[in-house]
Parts: structure tokens; C-alpha cells; sequence
């Protein structure tokens, strides 16, 4: 079965719960404008089925509906992980016996950012879902330059560190926010990487990135939410020892 709609009450009804705010006062005008509001999305019929008052002046509701949409699963692109995924014993030896030094990672949340947990989640030893951090890698020299990092600043230090990659880490999306500080980051490295120096691989994450959108931000990879420190770091051994033999 390549098409598929999605799935409510009974298979292939098309219903959907959807949730949003308006900018109108709660009341029976705004559960009206709610309604009309998903009609005009397509949802038919559209109902209303929660609605709470935000202040004075916004409305959050939540609306169930059917929706008309159809999709082709032939059309779906995925990032598929070309790497294998290994161990922390085998990630050590592969840096050891190919690098023949430890590798260098830089980290750090730009701009206005302030939030490290997911930053922590892949560098610290703590780590994430039972796996350990970067950090407790012996063949792994991490620099966590924590939150609020300018990209310019970042660029410097990883170029100082003799970074072999700068991992960059954005929760705050408000105006595509974290879109705009990985490009950032990008333009700051292809300025001011020192000359006849390998450019550092460009590692992006958090909760809103597309990893097929990894060219049009200038990075080398984006890992999407629930990355794990131990795909990071395969990730690394392959381009950085393996794909280079």
C-alpha cells in the first residue's frame, strides 16, 4: 500500500487533531473563527473540541476534522544513516589506529540560545538515553563552550583548539532563529578558517532542524531530535578516518 491518509476513528477516515491560537478574546465568536479558520485548511467537517483563553486577548483551541489528504509514500525522502553505528571500543580504535591522535570536537549553542541540553546530551560523560557523552571517549578531546556563543567567537576557539569538528546545538526557533545562526556559523568558518587548514566538519542539532536541509544551511550533517552521542560520534569516525582511506 503506497497510499495512506491518515488515521482517526477507522482506517483511512482522514480525521486529524490539530492545535492552535488566535488572537481573539475565548468566547462563541472565537470557537466560530476557530472553526472557520480549519474549514478554510481543508478540514471538513471542522469541530471544535477545546478551547481555553490565553490572557485577555488569544484563544488556544484544538480542533478535530477530516481532512482530504492524500499521501504517497513513493514521495516520502528520508536521510538514511549511511554509516554503521559503533561502539564506543570501536570508535577509540578507529581514531586511534587511522587518526593517530585524538580527535578534536568544539561545541556550543549560538546567539541568543541559552539552552545546553541538548548540547550536554551528546558532549558531557552523562549523556543521553544510558549512553555516555564525547566526553568519555578516550580518543575524544571535547571543548564545550556552552550557551550565548557569538559565531565568530566560535570560529576562533575551534580554530585555536585545532578543531576537527564544531557541533552546534539550537532549541530557540522563534523567526527561524536557529536557521539563522547555523548559517552563522557556516559564513564564519568559510571567512575565517585559517588558510591551508581542512575546514571542520559543521554538526548541527536540535529539535527543528530537517536533516535533509543540512546544504542549505552550509553544514555537513544535521541530526534531528533523539540522536544519540553514540551516532555523533560514528558519524565522525566514518567521515573523518573511514571515508577518507
Amino acid at each position: 500500500m503506497s497510499h495512506v491518509r491518515a488515521y482517526g476513528d477507522t482506517t483511512g477516515d482522514g480525521m486529524v487533531q490539530l492545535s492552535f491560537t488566535l488572537p481573539i478574546p475565548a468566547g462563541p465568536k472565537a470557537d466560530a473563527a476557530a472553526a472557520l479558520f480549519a474549514k478554510k485548511m481543508g478540514l471538513d467537517p471542522a469541530l471544535v473540541v477545546h478551547a481555553k483563553g490565553v490572557g485577555d486577548t488569544f484563544t488556544f483551541f484544538v480542533v478535530y476534522g477530516r481532512s482530504p489528504v492524500i499521501i504517497d509514500l513513493d514521495e516520502v525522502m528520508v536521510v538514511e544513516r549511511e554509516f554503521a553505528l559503533l561502539t564506543p571500543k570501536e570508535v577509540n580504535l578507529e581514531i586511534r589506529s587511522r587518526l593517530r591522535r585524538r580527535l578534536v570536537v568544539v561545541g556550543a549553542t549560538v546567539g541568543t540560545d541559552a539552552h545546553t541540553v541538548g548540547l550536554d546530551a551528546i558532549l558531557n560523560v552523562k549523556g543521553f538515553a544510558g549512553e555516555k557523552g564525547l566526553e568519555s571517549y578516550r580518543e575524544i578531546r571535547v571543548v564545550n563552550l556552552g550557551a550565548q556563543v557569538g559565531a565568530d567567537d566560535l570560529v576562533r576557539r575551534a580554530a585555536a583548539e585545532g578543531a576537527d569538528a564544531v557541533l552546534v546545538s539550537q532549541v530557540v526557533t522563534q523567526r527561524d532563529a536557529h536557521l539563522h545562526h547555523v548559517r552563522e556559523v557556516a559564513d564564519a568558518l568559510d571567512a575565517h578558517w585559517p588558510p591551508g587548514r581542512p575546514r571542520p566538519l559543521l554538526l548541527v542539532g536540535g529539535p527543528r532542524f530537517d536533516p535533509a536541509a543540512a546544504a542549505d544551511l552550509g553544514a555537513d550533517r544535521v541530526f534531528a531530535k533523539g540522536t544519540t552521542p553514540a551516532e555523533v560520534a560514528s558519524y565522525l569516525v566514518h567521515e573523518l578516518t573511514l571515508a577518507r582511506r
